[in-house]
């Protein structure tokens, strides 16, 4: 089932190149960042889950890009927009070979059923 987003249609046309440039910078970075590598983590300072997501697949051996912005109290509207983008409530936001695959805990089960070498051994 695909997740609801807000149709064109129910969007006045003098708000929509505000809502299509909104904070579109780090979404552009982040999308490089997939692009350029096989393993983003995607996190925010404090918070514990990116850093497990980091020990997870440096003890799995596997190199990833880190992507960090802001603290609770700072940065929050830049990571508001990469919520708006991905659909993903939480931080870590982890992408293998570009498909968003959760955060911390789902990549910890992708590493335990061996899934994610299968992602990665995968050509795209």
């Amino acid at each position: 089932m695909p997740r609801p987003v807000l149709d064109e249609a129910h969007i006045h046309p003098a708000v929509r190149t505000a809502i299509s440039e909104s904070r579109q910078g780090i979404v552009r970075e982040v999308m490089g960042a997939i692009a350029a590598n096989d393993i983003v983590v995607v996190g925010m300072a404090i918070n514990p889950y990116p850093k497990k997501a980091r020990k997870l697949l440096d003890e799995a051996r596997q190199a990833f890009k880190y992507l960090e912005y802001g603290s609770y109290l700072s940065g929050w509207r830049d990571r508001n927009a990469l919520k708006m983008w991905t659909g993903w409530p939480t931080f870590p936001m982890v992408f293998v070979k570009g498909v968003l695959v959760g955060g911390a805990d789902e990549l910890k089960a992708l590493i335990d059923s061996g899934a994610l070498k299968g992602m990665l051994d995968r050509r795209v």
